[in-house]
């Protein structure tokens, strides 16, 4: 039997778990500090708050983070660390990650989702329904690529930030750390670190 405790029962953690299901995970279990008043998430049990998450974490054989908030889930996958846990990563059997791509622990890859050759993906990414993510791009730790996001090839995106729905970067463009790339932009120079920006081109939201 496969345990894993994922923390956070949201809609994404619903997903999260479903992914885990197909992955062969026999036995999943939420924690979120709703409980007690929120005993179930979906068809998943939730058992105990975050602290107990954190208490419990050993008993596992596999521990996610299922947290939108990028900086959060980066800070939760580093006391995870720091605890000796096993960070799982979720690759969806409909998904296509190329033998040659680098995922990093604690990372989930949902279905339709595309990693294509020479890719490298960080700690507690978040590749969400039907992205595609090119040859030779660079996700910093924790970034989030949005359900149906393209990303051609060599971009480099850096840690925390955010690439919305539906949205698209251009080749060879750098993405700054806690950057957010709006719902359906299309970048087509490079972000710097911390800017928010929408739009076709994106341009600096002001």
């Amino acid at each position: 039997m496969k345990r894993l405790a994922i923390l956070g029962a949201s809609g994404h953690g619903k997903v999260v778990a479903d992914t885990a299901e197909a992955c062969g995970w026999t036995e999943i279990i939420f924690f979120d500090d709703t409980w007690p008043s929120r005993t179930s998430n979906g068809v998943w049990g939730v058992v105990g708050t975050g602290k107990d998450f954190f208490e419990k974490a050993h008993e596992f054989d596999g521990v996610v983070v299922a947290i939108g908030n990028n900086a959060i889930r980066q800070s939760k996958l580093a006391t995870l660390v720091q605890k000796g846990a096993t960070l799982a990563s979720l690759i969806h059997p409909a998904a296509y990650v190329s033998r040659y791509a680098t995922v990093g622990a604690g990372t989930v890859v949902f279905a339709g989702a595309v990693l294509n050759a020479g890719a490298t993906v960080g700690v507690g990414v978040i590749l969400n329904t039907g992205c595609s993510v090119d040859h030779d791009c660079i996700l910093g730790d924790s970034v989030h690529i949005s359900p149906g996001a393209r990303l051609a090839g060599g971009v480099s995106v850096g840690q925390c930030s955010w690439v919305g729905i539906g949205a698209c970067v251009k080749q060879m463009i750098n993405i700054g750390a806690n950057v957010v790339v709006g719902a359906g932009a299309a970048v087509v120079s490079d972000v710097d670190e911390g800017m928010t920006v929408v739009g076709v081109p994106a341009r600096a939201l002001e």
